[in-house]
């Protein structure tokens, strides 16, 4: 099992890339969202896939009578979850606005700050 979620880690941060690397405003974002789901997946295969009790100790005992889930990395998978949403919600609207002033989605049309027949930079000072 840990060799195919490994397979499926190694895709997603692929794709995610290859996504990113796109001129397309969409493709980028939706290659964040996909990089983002494979570095949580990789964290979440890093914290062990084992099915274990809950990480609780019962009364009377110091410490758990047998082996217990690691909760660290699923609390760090709650919280990329979280932020992931809210990050991919705000490009999303960051795109729409942009699309909507540049009526472009291609990165290479979006030459408002650099026109092409803009002067070039000088070479040397």
């Amino acid at each position: 099992m840990d060799y195919a979620l490994a397979v499926l880690v190694g895709l997603f941060i692929a794709l995610g890339v290859y996504l990113l690397l796109s001129r397309s405003i969409i493709r980028m974002l939706l290659g964040v969202t996909i990089f983002g789901n494979g570095v949580n997946l990789l964290i979440f295969t890093a914290g062990r896939l084992t099915r274990e009790v809950a990480p609780i100790v019962p009364g009377g005992l110091d410490h758990p009578a047998g082996p217990i889930a690691n909760p660290l990395p699923q609390a760090l998978i709650l919280t990329a979850i979280v932020i992931g949403f809210a990050m991919f919600s705000f490009l999303l609207v960051l795109a729409y606005r942009a699309y909507q002033g540049l009526d472009a989605d291609n990165t290479d049309t979006m030459r408002l700050a650099e026109p092409e027949d803009a002067p070039r930079p000088p070479l040397s000072y």
